[in-house]
């Protein structure tokens, strides 16, 4: 849970932080993160304690420096597009999801917003991922075996 933790967090922080060092700006306004998980919070609170952990040991705590938006499909994958478009509307500065449905959800609401994701086997399969659909630039993730 450690190492996950720590990657979680690593990869989160380069989403945070390389597009602001791209261009050269600083704001000034807390980071905004999005959250959107396929299950329901219980199922799926070991991840997102994962993430909080990863931040915090970064330097990121919610409520003080870094602000996150949950939105939960509990295992109704027809949701999820609306729960995506929702979090879009927040302006996160990066979404981080979990599980396929989740990422692919996401990854059809935006073209602008980064997207971390875990525990996404074969993505370049499902289309999130690849130089040819132009969007791979903002989509970033690792699966674990």
């Amino acid at each position: 849970m450690k190492r996950r933790s720590l990657l979680c967090g690593s990869l989160l922080l380069l989403a945070l932080a390389l597009p602001r060092s791209v261009v050269g700006q600083q704001t000034g306004k807390a980071p905004r993160i999005g959250v959107l998980q396929s299950g329901s919070r219980p199922a799926v609170a070991h991840m997102v304690d994962a993430l909080r952990t990863g931040l915090r040991e970064h330097g990121w705590i919610e409520g003080q420096n870094i602000t996150l938006d949950y939105r939960y499909g509990d295992g109704q994958v027809d949701r999820l597009p609306e729960l995506a478009a929702e979090l879009v509307r927040l302006k996160p500065d990066v979404v981080v999801t979990g599980a396929p449905p989740a990422t692919v959800a996401i990854s059809k609401a935006t073209t602008t917003i980064p997207i971390v994701f875990w525990a996404v086997p074969l993505p370049v399969e499902l289309g999130l991922v690849g130089v040819w659909l132009g969007r791979a630039a903002i989509l970033q993730g690792f699966h674990m075996t």
